[in-house]
């Protein structure tokens, strides 16, 4: 079934009260035991299992919402945060913010921490460790016991919950046909690993741009970074040993690292290569020359993500849940990087 299953619907199929039914998965005395068990198997049937995260949401009104977030430093990450306290203080909501640190096992510890009674629901971008692990199980728990979960950014298809994302695919084609109408045709791009979502389907996007121009994929053309720690080496390393005319960089720090390694290797950006990126943030307004960029309008999608919070925590009734992804148009910012004299 698509949704979380609630009290009311194991009271229904079980002909007894919701009341007798919460008493019953907690195992109280005051319940027959011949019901007990009934209420329990029905509920391990459907993944309906109490735990310490399964407490009522009538019964906790903290006004807190949880932000779980990758990395704390990322610009990106900084605009949807600002976007989501703008909506909460409005609201009267308080936000926590904590940061995964791209790892699996703090996600899980900070969401059973927070599921626990100190946030009523949740926004989260998924950790790099998680969707390299593809273990979910966490999330699925939370939203099972009746939590609300907004995923964005870094989503995760198989996990029904809202999420709210930009359109990846198409951005990263009108940042490649923006290369391609400036006359570059040897296009590098250094991208993610496959298995980090937005990396992947960039990566998608770069392969529909060069398609549009008849152009085809050339994987010697495309560098996959797993440790962004030492990224700059990498980049520098691949830009050596390859002749082009243009890179389209997934994020706004290979960009960045990008122009800095064209430089040693005493190249001109963008005379004798055009550089675009993916994130409007500081570095891309601020470096020299200017970086061409794709704004994914963080504080608009973190506006989203707490309005659609929110609605669900204050009109929440019983009943299958019905979910929603909102996709935000990112928009083509041309600066210096692609501006040839």
């Amino acid at each position: 079934m698509k949704g979380k299953i609630t009290l009311k619907h194991i009271a229904k199929e079980l002909d007894i009260s919701i009341s007798t039914v919460s008493k019953a998965l907690k195992g109280s005395q005051e319940i027959s035991e011949d019901t007990r068990k009934k209420v329990k198997a029905f509920a391990q049937l459907y993944n309906y299992k109490p735990n310490n995260i399964a407490l009522s949401l009538k019964n906790r009104k903290t006004k807190t919402i949880a932000v779980i977030i990758p990395e704390i430093v990322h610009h990106f990450f900084t605009t949807v945060i600002g976007g989501i306290e703008k909506v909460a203080n409005e609201k009267g909501y308080h936000v926590i913010i904590c940061s995964s640190n791209e790892s699996f096992d703090k996600e899980v510890i900070n969401m059973e921490t927070f599921a626990a009674g100190s946030a009523d629901g949740f926004i989260l971008s998924v950790a790099k460790e998680t969707q390299q692990k593809e273990d979910y199980h966490h999330i699925e728990e939370t939203i099972n016991q009746g939590m609300p979960v907004i995923m964005f950014d870094r989503i995760v298809d198989e996990i029904v919950c809202d999420k709210i994302i930009v359109d990846d695919v198409r951005g990263a084609q009108n940042a490649t046909n923006h290369l391609l109408r400036n006359g570059c045709r040897k296009i590098a791009l250094i991208t993610t690993v496959d298995y980090i979502s937005v990396g992947n389907l960039r990566t998608r996007g770069y392969k529909r741009g060069l398609c549009s121009y008849d152009i085809p994929f050339d994987e010697t053309l495309v560098l996959k970074i797993e440790d962004v720690d030492n990224c700059d080496y990498q980049i520098e390393e691949f830009l050596k040993n390859i002749d082009i005319d243009g890179v389209f960089a997934v994020n706004e720090l290979f960009a960045v690292s990008a122009c800095r390694a064209l430089k040693e290797l005493d190249k001109t950006v963008p005379d004798d290569v055009s550089v675009i990126g993916f994130t409007d943030g500081i570095l891309s307004k601020h470096m020299i020359p200017s970086l061409s960029t794709v704004s994914q309008h963080g504080h608009e999608m973190g506006e989203r993500a707490a309005q659609l919070l929110i609605h669900k925590l204050e009109n929440h009734e019983e009943g299958v849940e019905e979910y929603k992804t909102v996709i935000i148009d990112t928009e083509l910012i041309e600066r210096e990087s692609t501006n040839k004299s």
